[in-house]
This record gives structure tokens, C-alpha cells and sequence, in this order.
């Protein structure tokens, strides 16, 4: 379905929490209409911001801890991860811009 790197709590860590650069995770399920109806547009956006972000993605059937532990209470969720921390999200389908928007509010200029 999607080539974005997949994440699981054993990789959370390193992929995510202690990634040099911002990361954007999307938070998913296999059942989720609108997470497939998101996952190329996620993609598109990965492809425009490469070097200066990672994406990757989180199956929350398989990883409620983390769903959990940040409050994704609504799926597909989008949420930008900055030295380690969550700094935006977003929930629900949204188009290439509005997550273009938000990158550009915290990626440095290339």
C-alpha cells in the first residue's frame, strides 16, 4: 500500500524519537477508508520535503501503546515529531498542502 517506512514500538525509538531530523508519522489502520485515501498524499508530500524530513508509518491495531500514549484518539493522524517531541498534528483526510502547510511551519528553509 504505501513505501513509507513502517514503524512498531521496538523502532519508535530510534526512527522516530532520536531521528536527527523531523519525522512525520502517520498513524494508520489496515481497516481505515480514509487512511488508504491519505497514504499516497502522504507520500506525494514525502517525495517533495526529501533530506529534510523522514516519514514513516504506524499500524495502530499493532501499536495501540503509542496511538495511545500520544493521544490518537481519531485515525488517519499525522503528527510531526521534532527532537523527540510531538510539535503538530493533524487528524483526518487532509490534502497535500494543508501538510505542506505545517512542515513549512517548523522545517528550516532548504
Amino acid at each position: 500500500m504505501s513505501s513509507l517506512a513502517e514503524v512498531s514500538e521496538a523502532t519508535f525509538p530510534t526512527e522516530v524519537l532520536s531521528s536527527a531530523e523531523p519525522v512525520l508519522v502517520d498513524f494508520w489502520a489496515p481497516w481505515c477508508g480514509p487512511c488508504k485515501m491519505l497514504a499516497p498524499v502522504v507520500e506525494k508530500v514525502a517525495g517533495a520535503h526529501e533530506g529534510r524530513a523522514k516519514f514513516v508509518k504506524l499500524n495502530t491495531d499493532e501499536n495501540p501503546n503509542l496511538a495511545g500514549k500520544y493521544q490518537v484518539s481519531g485515525i488517519p493522524c499525522l503528527i510531526l515529531f521534532k527532537d523527540g517531541q510531538p510539535v503538530d498534528r493533524i487528524v483526518g483526510y487532509v490534502s497535500d498542502s494543508a501538510i505542506n502547510s505545517m512542515l513549512s511551519k517548523h522545517l528550516a528553509a532548504a
